[in-house]
This record gives C-alpha cells, sequence and structure tokens, in this order.
C-alpha cells in the first residue's frame, strides 16, 4: 500500500479529491505549490496514520476542517499561502504528537484557539498574516519544547503574557505588527537566554526598555521600533555580544546612546532615527568594525562625529540627518563600500573629506543645508554608481565640472543655494537617466546648453534665480516628460520657442522676473493640456495677442502675464478655462472688453492696460456706441459744458454742505444699529441674497438639514433660478462671534479659493440672527457614508477611489503651496470629502480652517476629529501643514479599507 504522495510544483490544478482518504497507509501528503482550490476535504481526517501534510503556496479556500484534529500520529502541518478563512479549530489540540504548524499568509480570524497550549510537543508555531485577533493565550507558557512563535501582521490585542518567559526553548519570537499593549515583561526579556531573534515592531508597546536584555548573549537581532517606547537606552544593552541587528527607531526615546555600544563588536545594523535621543555620539563607536547600517536620523544629537568613525571599513550606509551634528564631515569610505552618505539638515562646516571624493562606490550622497564649503570643480570625482546628489544650501564655489556627465545613473542632481558660477556643462546632456536638474539659487550665467534637450527622462528643471542669457534652446520640446520647469529671475532673452508645446506632460511654467523675452507667445502653448499649477511670464518684453489656443487648458489654475507688452483684445476662449484662479494680464496694452464667463475675475487683473472695459467693479463699462458718440464731439462737449459747469458748480458744492449738515445727526444715530446688523453675500450669478436663502431654507426648517458638522449644520437650498446651494449656518456660540472683523477677513480670503477639488464657498452671512456659508452643492453626500452604505460602495470601485485620493492629495497641495498665506483645513476626514454624481471627491468644511502666516508658529486650540488628529497636535497644539498631511494619511487606507484603520 502506497506510503507517500508527493506532488509538490508540478502544477496540478483542480479540488483535493476525497477519495485520498481510501489510503489509509499514507503517512505523508505533498501537495504544496500547485494551483489547487477549492476546501480541504473532510475525509482528510480519515488517515489515522499521516504524519506529514503539506498543503501551501496553493489557492485552497474555506474553513479548516476540525476533522484534522483526528490524525493523531500528525507530526508537522503547513497549510500555509493560500486564501483559508475562519477560526483556527480547537480541535487541533488533540494532535498529541504535533512538532510543527503553520498557517501563514491566509485569511484566518478569530482568537487563536487557547486548547494549543496542551500539545505539549510544539516545537513551531507559525501564524504570520492572518486577521487573527484576541488576545495571545497564556497557555503558551506550557509549550516547554518551542523553538519558533510567529505570529507576524495579525490584529492580536493585550499584553505579551508573562508566561512567555518559561519558553527557554525558544529561538525566535516574532509578534510584530499587531496591536499588542504594555510594556516588555522583565521575565521574557530576560529569561529567553536560547533566544536568537525579538521581534516586536509596530505594535503599541510602552514602558521602557528592560534591562534584563542585557541577559540574552545570544540574541542577534532586537526589533522594538515603531512603538511608544519611553526612557533611555540602559548600558546594559552592550552585554548582549551576539547581538547583530538592534532596531529601535520610531519610539520616544531620550538621553544618550551608552558608551557601552562600543562592546557590540558582532553589531552590523544599528537603527535608531525618529526617537529624542541627545548628546554625542560617543568615541567608542570607532570600534563597531562590522558596522554595515547606521541609521541615527531625526533626533537631537550634537557636537562633531568621533574621528574614529573612520575605521568601519565595512559600512554601507549612515544616516544622520536632522541632528545639531558640528565638526567636519568624516571621511567614512576607507572601506569602499560606502553606498549611501545622508547627512543633511546638521551644521557641519569644513571642506569634502579626500575620501570621499574618490568614494567610486558612492550610490547617495546628501548634504544638504549644511555649512560645507569649497571649490565644487575640486571636490568631486567621479561616481560610476551615484544615482542621486544634494548639495543644497551650503557655501559651494567654483564652476561645475564636465565629469558630472560622467556619473552615466544620477537621476537627481540638486545643487540649490549655492555660489556656483559659470556655465552648465554641455556634457550633463548625456544623462539619460536624469529625472531632477536643480540648480536654482546660484550665480550661473552663460547659455542653456542645446544638449539639455537630450534629458527625455527630466521631470524637473530648476534654473531660476541665476545669471542665465541668451535664448531659450528650441531643443527644450524634446523633454517629453518634463513637468516642473522654472527659468524665473534670469537674463534670458528672445521668444518663447514654439517646441515648447511639445512638453505634453508640463504642469508648472515659470518664466517670469527679471528676464527679457519678447516676441509673441507661440499658439502651441495650448497643447499643453497637463498645465495645471502655473504659467507665469510676468515681468518680461513680450508682445503681440495672447493666443486663443490657452483656451484649451481647461485644469490650468494660475496665469500671470503682467507687465508685457500684449495688445489687441483678451480671446473669448479665456472664458472656458474651468480651473481658472487667476489671470493676471495688468500693465499691458491690451484693450477691448474683458470676456464674460471668467471665474471669480478681479479688476486688478486688468487695470493699467489701453483701453479695456467690461462688468467688474473698477473697470469701464463697455458702452461702445457711446464712448464713439463722445470721442466724435469731445471738443463741442468741452468747449460748451465748460462755462455751464463753472456756473453751475457753486451752487452744487452749497447744496452738498447742506445735506451733509443735515444728515450728520442721522448718521450718529445709526452708526450703531449698522455695526450690528451687516450681512453681505456674494454668489456666483450675481442674483443671490440674503432673502433668497432664508425664503430657500423656510427659514432654516429642520426639513432641508442635510448634515450637521462640529462648526454647525448644513442645509440645501433650491432657489428661484433652479440652481442649488448648500448652507452651513453656523453655531452661536463660534469663537468668531467675538471678533467680526477677522471672520470676514477669513471668510473673503476663501471665497478667493479656485480649485477643482475644492468645494467653492460662494459667499457668508454675519447678522445678529444668523451667521451662515453659501457653499457649491455635492450630490453624493460624504465619504464615510458611501463607504458605510454597502450599495454604494461597490459603485465605488478601485479606479474611482484612487482618483479621489489624488483628488484630496492635490487640493491639499494647492491650499498648503499655492494660496498666499497657506491654509490649513485642520479636520481632514472622510466625513469632510464630499462626492458627486460621478464620484469625483472635494474637500469641504473650511468652518475651522485658519491662515498660517509663514515663518511663525501658529498655536492654537485643538482642533479636529479623533482618530484623524496627528499626535503631535495632541501634546503641543502646533497646527502646522504637516497636521493635514497625517490627517490624509488616515483617510488613504480608510478609502482603501473601506472602514477607518482604527487605533
Amino acid at each position: 500500500m502506497l506510503s507517500t504522495l508527493n506532488f509538490s510544483g508540478d502544477q496540478l490544478w483542480g479540488s483535493i479529491p476525497s477519495s485520498l482518504s481510501n489510503l489509509r497507509r499514507l503517512t505523508l501528503l505533498d501537495l504544496s505549490s500547485n494551483n489547487l482550490t477549492g476546501q480541504i476535504p473532510v475525509a482528510l481526517g480519515n488517515l489515522s496514520r499521516l504524519a506529514f501534510l503539506y498543503l501551501p503556496g496553493n489557492r485552497l479556500s474555506g474553513n479548516i476542517p476540525w476533522h484534522l484534529g483526528r490524525l493523531r500520529n500528525m507530526r508537522e502541518m503547513d497549510l500555509g499561502s493560500n486564501i483559508l478563512s475562519g477560526q483556527i479549530p480547537s480541535a487541533l489540540a488533540n494532535l498529541t504528537s504535533l512538532n510543527s504548524l503553520v498557517f501563514s499568509d491566509n485569511r484566518l480570524s478569530g482568537p487563536i484557539p487557547e486548547e494549543l497550549g496542551q500539545v505539549q510537543t510544539l516545537q513551531e508555531l507559525v501564524f504570520e498574516k492572518n486577521n487573527l485577533n484576541g488576545i495571545l493565550p497564556r497557555s503558551f507558557g506550557n509549550l516547554t519544547e518551542l523553538r519558533y512563535l510567529t505570529a507576524y501582521l495579525n490584529q492580536l490585542t493585550g499584553p505579551v503574557p508573562v508566561e512567555f518567559g518559561m519558553l527557554s526553548n525558544l529561538i525566535g519570537l516574532d509578534l510584530s505588527v499587531n496591536r499588542l499593549t504594555g510594556s516588555v515583561p522583565s521575565g521574557v526579556a530576560g529569561n529567553l537566554t536560547s533566544l536568537t531573534y525579538f521581534a516586536l515592531w509596530d505594535n503599541h508597546i510602552t514602558g521602557s526598555i528592560p534591562h534584563e536584555f542585557g541577559n540574552l548573549v545570544n540574541l542577534e537581532a532586537l526589533l522594538l521600533s515603531d512603538n511608544f517606547i519611553v526612557g533611555s537606552v540602559l548600558p546594559s544593552i552592550g552585554n548582549m555580544s551576539s547581538l547583530k541587528q538592534i532596531a529601535i527607531n520610531n519610539n520616544s526615546l531620550s538621553g544618550e546612546l551608552p558608551p557601552e555600544f562600543g562592546n557590540l563588536e558582532k553589531l552590523e545594523y544599528l537603527i535608531s532615527y525618529q526617537n529624542k535621543l541627545s548628546g554625542s555620539i560617543h568615541q567608542s563607536f570607532g570600534k563597531l568594525k562590522s558596522m554595515i547600517e547606521m541609521r541615527l536620523f531625526n533626533n537631537k544629537f550634537s557636537g562633531p562625529l568621533p574621528p574614529g568613525l573612520s575605521n568601519l571599513t565595512n559600512l554601507v550606509a549612515i544616516q544622520l540627518a536632522d541632528n545639531q551634528l558640528t565638526g567636519h564631515l568624516p571621511d567614512l569610505c576607507h572601506g569602499k563600500k560606502l553606498q549611501v552618505f545622508r547627512l543633511f539638515r546638521n551644521n557641519f562646516d569644513g571642506p569634502v573629506p579626500k575620501g570621499l571624493r574618490d568614494c567610486s562606490s558612492l550610490i547617495y550622497f546628501g548634504i544638504s543645508k549644511n555649512q560645507i564649503e569649497g571649490d565644487i570643480s575640486e571636490a568631486f570625482g567621479v561616481y560610476p554608481h551615484l544615482s542621486d546628489i544634494n548639495l543644497s544650501s551650503n557655501r559651494f564655489k567654483g564652476r561645475l565640472s564636465p565629469n558630472w556627465g560622467s556619473c552615466k545613473n544620477l537621476t537627481g542632481i540638486n545643487f540649490e543655494d549655492n555660489m556656483i558660477e559659470g556655465g552648465i556643462p554641455s556634457e550633463l546632456g548625456g544623462l539619460k537617466n536624469l529625472r531632477r536638474l536643480i540648480l536654482s539659487f546660484n550665480r550661473l550665467t552663460s547659455e542653456i546648453p542645446p544638449e539639455i534637450g537630450k534629458l527625455t527622462n527630466l521631470y524637473w528643471m530648476d534654473l531660476r534665480n541665476n545669471k542665465l542669457s541668451g535664448q531659450i534652446p528650441k531643443q527644450i520640446g524634446q523633454l517629453s516628460n518634463l513637468e516642473i520647469l522654472h527659468f524665473s529671475s534670469n537674463l534670458l532673452s528672445g521668444k518663447v520657442p514654439e517646441e515648447i508645446g511639445n512638453c505634453l506632460k508640463l504642469q508648472s511654467l515659470h518664466m517670469e522676473n527679471n528676464n527679457s523675452l519678447n516676441g509673441s507667445l507661440p499658439g502651441s502653448l495650448g497643447n499643453l493640456a497637463s498645465l495645471q499649477r502655473m504659467l507665469d511670464l510676468s515681468m518680461n518684453s513680450l508682445s503681440g495677442p495672447i493666443p486663443p489656443e490657452l483656451g484649451k487648458l481647461e485644469v490650468l489654475m494660475f496665469v500671470n502675464f503682467s507687465h508685457n507688452q500684449f495688445s489687441g483684445a483678451i480671446p473669448v476662449s479665456i472664458a472656458s478655462m474651468q480651473s481658472l484662479t487667476m489671470f493676471d494680464v495688468s500693465y499691458n496694452f491690451l484693450e477691448g472688453s474683458i470676456p464674460k464667463g471668467i471665474r471669480n475675475a478681479s479688476a486688478e487683473w486688468f487695470l493699467h492696460n489701453k483701453d479695456l472695459c467690461g462688468d467688474l467693479i473698477g473697470i469701464s463699462p463697455c458702452n461702445l456706441p457711446l464712448a464713439d458718440h463722445r470721442r466724435k464731439h469731445q471738443k463741442i462737449i468741452l468747449s460748451i459744458g465748460l462755462p455751464m459747469f463753472a456756473a453751475a458748480i457753486s451752487v452744487v458744492v452749497a447744496c452738498v454742505i447742506a445735506f451733509f449738515i443735515c444728515r450728520k445727526k442721522v448718521s450718529q444715530r445709526t452708526d450703531d444699529v449698522n455695526k450690528r446688523d451687516v450681512f453681505s453675500v456674494w454668489s456666483f450669478d450675481g442674483k443671490m441674497a440674503f432673502e433668497d436663502i432664508i425664503n430657500a431654507t423656510d427659514n432654516f426648517d429642520e426639513k432641508h438639514c442635510i448634515g450637521e458638522g462640529s462648526s454647525g449644520i448644513v442645509y440645501k437650498a433650491e432657489l428661484q433660478d433652479e440652481q442649488v446651494v448648500a448652507v452651513k449656518k453656523l453655531h452661536g456660540g463660534d469663537e468668531e462671534a467675538h471678533d467680526e472683523e477677522r471672520f470676514q477677513h477669513e471668510i473673503e480670503m476663501l471665497t478667493k479659493i479656485r480649485q477643482r477639488s475644492i468645494v467653492k464657498l460662494y459667499g457668508y452671512c454675519s447678522h445678529p440672527r444668523y451667521r451662515f456659508l453659501v457653499c457649491q452643492y455635492i450630490e453624493k453626500g460624504n465619504l464615510a457614508s458611501i463607504l458605510s452604505n454597502e450599495e454604494l460602495a461597490v459603485q465605488f470601485h478601485w479606479q474611482r477611489r484612487v482618483a479621489l485620493i489624488r483628488d484630496v492629495a492635490q487640493a491639499l497641495t494647492y491650499l498648503h503651496h499655492d494660496v498666499h498665506p497657506p491654509i490649513i483645513h485642520r479636520d481632514i476626514t472622510s466625513r469632510n470629502i464630499l462626492l458627486d454624481a460621478g464620484y469625483k471627491g472635494f474637500v469641504s468644511d473650511f468652518g475651522i480652517a485658519r491662515m498660517l502666516k509663514p515663518d511663525s508658529s501658529n498655536w492654537s486650540a485643538l482642533a479636529g476629529t479623533y482618530g484623524y488628529i496627528a499626535p503631535e497636535c495632541s501634546y503641543t497644539s502646533l497646527v502646522t501643514e504637516k497636521c493635514d498631511v497625517y490627517s490624509f494619511g488616515v483617510v488613504v487606507p480608510e478609502v482603501l479599507m473601506g472602514k477607518h484603520p482604527g487605533d
């Protein structure tokens, strides 16, 4: 009779036949790494002699049958890498001879059965990559033969049981990426002397690092990152003589790293970034000769680096960015293995060490925002593997070397904000992989080399604030992947090349300020359908008509053509630019009527032209027949009218004086009333008024209510012209009620916001009885309600979800970077993101938005929604753009998961 059946990796498909149960003498069944589907047959529970069952790497689904608990001779069972669901059956506790049990990479849920703690023969338990929840069974402390316990990437909660300290034979313990709480029990930390791998990263562990870890002399990896651990790193850690890897990053550790670290001669990876560690890096670190990677960025380390670090000849990566380190840069390339050198945002000074100049192994080199100095043409060599170099915001002088063109793997060059002179080497055109070229804020001269057109992978080129001259090379049109182009504040001349219309991915184009571009604008600019953020050609000498082709740029938000010599009429097509937020053509020679329909048009955009007219306040109306008549008969009118005017003026003055004397008393009586009774409503059609809103909502009747937030109640208002708006009636106790002037100023700023993924604010009302905002009405309601509605969630398919995430990101980018001063929303949640009929996303509710003044702190009361507020806001109350980004980072997984990601 057959005792072994092995079809591992034979590309079998279909389901496992129940007829296998007839092979009663079978002791080994291996069907791993095939394409088997369906459920695990219940009949396999009849194979009473089966000792080894291997089914991993298939597509088996359904529950694990409890009948497998009958296999009393079972020693190894591997069901990993399938799509099994449901709970782990407690009947498996009957397998009293079991040594290895593997459930990894399935969809199992529910708690881990407490009964498994009875199988004292277990040596390996693997639960990783499932949806198991509940607490870890304390009964596992009975598994004294257990050598490996892995429950990585589940949803387990509660503390690590102190009973785990009884597992004296345990070699590997991995409970990472769960929701475990409490501190690390000292017994677990100190008693497991056989342990070589201990991982608790990405949990909710609190407390300090137990000094008992010093007893684990066999431990090779200690991984506690991404928790809430506090306190200092104790000297006892220096006793862990076998330690090769320690990862304690993303906690709240403080104090100095003890000099006892120098005893860890086998240490290869020291990862402790994103903490609050301070003090100097001790000279004993020079003894860590096995060190491969040291990541200590985002701390508070200070003082110079110890010279002994140059002894670390095995070093591949050192990352010390965002500290307060001083002194000269260390030479860390003695072993010729260094690949990553990231020391930006410190206070290093002096020259680049000669050893780094010849460090051909470098892949990334970043020392931006220090005080490094020297001649850039002599400080660097040729780096065949270098991918990215950032020297920005230092004190480099000299000229760019042609040798940079020999670093063929470069994808990013950033030499911004130095004192570099001379021209841009034409050899840079040989960098076929280059994606970012940032040379702004230097002293570069000469012309832009035409070889720049060979950089076909370039998406970002920033050459602003230099002294570049000559014409823009027409080869610029070969940059088919270019998205951002900055040529502003140079000495460029000549025409804007027609070929620039071939840069079809261009999103932002700057050529303004101190250039001398002339001639007419090419109509090919209308081909730039991706142009979204900015088209700025102001302060040049451009002339001729504005091309009507610009009307095709439907997603463009900002246009600035001011301070040029444009003439003729403004094309009517400009009104079709749906996203337009600014169209500044002031200080030109334009004439004719301003096209109707330009969104949110301001008179300031059109001032100081030859003869523009329109319906805007501050602009002359377009009464062309009367104007022609006046011009023809101007002399006649003046000759007859002047004597009559002189005679009448005295009478008028007398009447005016008498009127104001009579009015003065009335004015004094009504001033106080006017100050208390102020309301103003702006509208998209110019007809909406206070009474329209009151009538449309039946004086804010409950039947028109469509939602309520922390700052007010939202009503749907259908106006008489069949247009629909949303009206947010603010709560009476709103804090701005005590500062009317500030409230009006902020709302007026918000009405100017125009971005296609932000709910439009049409106007406001401030009245003793009512304070409300008038906004764009979005049909489907908020994101949270759609995700919770099964029918709507199905229609909200993946393409729509990804598009919504992009829409919200673009809206935040606009608020943070394109508005001056920037606006912080402060309450980005799924309830403040609305969807229209096509499931397009709109960011709403600026009821708690505030203006952030650049270069100043913005302290305010805690605002926002629990579960979305950045942690630093809860204990510092410091509100910055990063708070919005954090909240956005919560919304993204909520959109993808269909529910809030939880704690």
